[in-house]
């Protein structure tokens, strides 16, 4: 090999967007960009082959639909064709599962596929709501004003979503904390005032004692304690997933939480609303529309219940009455459903349905946090603090122990 050249491991995409790797000689990367170009093939990635280099494992590019639907309808209210704008797109995309699903969707609608066909065989990226929308903007010749449409609507989805997730995830974080601060403090610090208290004569005070026993028994049974809540945890999860009476008991159970039902309640109708409002703008008939929208409620108890109100509204009845036979659907929602029939702007009354329930999970989420954290403090330092007590107090009662 010449000293000027050489040898690089490169990584990439090829036409078909299958990934691709291997290796080649060159001055410098740019060489081999350029020879992979040659070649067919896009490069994501070209270092120097040889040395040890340890790397995180890679996941999965997960979905972005939203920033897919704002650059396109950036790109085609500009006037850039649909092929080369998926061309602009691949380029200047960073993410490789992006990139291949760009180059895809190019090699689709270049065979002669509509672009809601070519979405449509990428179900881990658009649903069915999004590629009925996309149709709709293909037929109508608005395709550009749907994807922004789209955008904003996945974007408030995301937002929400993001929103509970932040919420329930520093309680349990800070409940984690402490249950491991106590566990730590019982395996650890326990048994070494137990053996200081070995020497006393007297017996323990009862909730020193206790506690003692409390330590003993953990530490004996901990690995099998570890695996019972382990199973269990496996086991509720595969019956959540695959068992759907049982997932509907649990999210019954749930929505009656105070707070918390009211939140995951209130999420739902907001997803529910929002989508149906979408869609129904952009022209999709009420029945598809409903069924399209049901898979994205958010649990599956709302998806029944829509599902149930597409049956109904196709037996002739209209969407407020078939509201009115299930209590998943509040007051609010039906007046605002029905004075949308009646005035013909069901989209606008559901639209301004999203708002307030978006705006009750904001407050919801404030409350649940105003509520959570200073209950969790409290409990921890009961928690901590009653181990911390019943370590000491035989220290405090030493007069009357030796």
């Amino acid at each position: 090999m010449p000293a000027s050249t050489r040898l690089y491991v490169w990584e990439g995409v090829d036409a078909s967007g299958a990934p691709q790797q291997g290796q080649h000689t060159g001055r410098s990367p740019a060489f081999v960009q350029a020879w992979l170009r040659q070649q067919g093939i896009r490069a994501t990635r070209v270092r120097l082959a040889g040395g040890l280099r340890w790397r995180w494992p890679q996941r999965a590019g997960k979905a972005d639909a939203p920033g897919f639907s704002r650059q396109l309808a950036t790109l085609l209210t500009a006037g850039v064709p649909l092929l080369q704008a998926f061309e602009v797109m691949a380029r200047s995309t960073v993410n490789s599962a992006m990139a291949a699903l760009l180059v895809r969707l190019q090699q689709d609608v270049a065979a002669g596929l509509g672009l809601a066909d070519a979405l449509q065989r990428h179900p881990g990226w658009f649903d069915a709501l999004y590629c009925n929308l996309v149709r709709v903007g293909e037929q109508s010749g608005t395709l550009d004003r749907q994807l922004e449409q789209m955008a904003t609507m996945l974007e408030k989805r995301q937002a929400l979503r993001q929103k509970v997730r932040k919420a329930m995830l520093y309680p349990a974080l800070l409940l984690l904390t402490g249950l491991g601060v106590a566990a730590l403090l019982l395996l650890e610090v326990v048994p070494r005032f137990q053996g200081l208290f070995a020497s006393f004569d007297k017996a323990l005070p009862a909730f020193t004692q206790w506690v003692i026993d409390l330590s003993t028994g953990l530490g004996n049974h901990l690995g099998w304690l570890v695996l019972l809540i382990t199973a269990l945890g496996f086991g509720v999860q595969a019956l959540y997933r695959r068992h759907l009476p049982a997932r509907l008991w649990i999210l019954r159970g749930m929505l009656r939480v105070p707070v918390v039902g009211t939140l995951l309640g209130q999420a739902a109708l907001a997803r529910f609303a929002r989508s149906l409002a979408t869609s129904y703008a952009a022209g999709v008939a009420l029945l598809d529309a409903l069924a399209t929208v049901a898979p994205v409620s958010g649990d599956s108890l709302h998806e029944r219940a829509i599902l149930k109100l597409r049956q109904d509204v196709a037996g002739g009845m209209g969407l407020q009455q078939a509201m009115e036979a299930d209590a998943l659907f509040p007051p609010l929602l039906r007046q605002l459903v029905a004075v949308g029939e009646a005035s013909g702007a069901l989209d606008r009354m559901l639209d301004k349905a999203a708002l307030h329930y978006e705006e009750q999970v904001s407050q919801a989420l404030e409350q649940l946090t105003t509520l959570l954290e200073p209950a969790i403090v409290l409990i921890l330092g009961l928690l901590v603090g009653g181990l911390v007590v019943a370590m000491y107090l035989p220290i405090f009662q030493l007069g009357s122990l030796i």
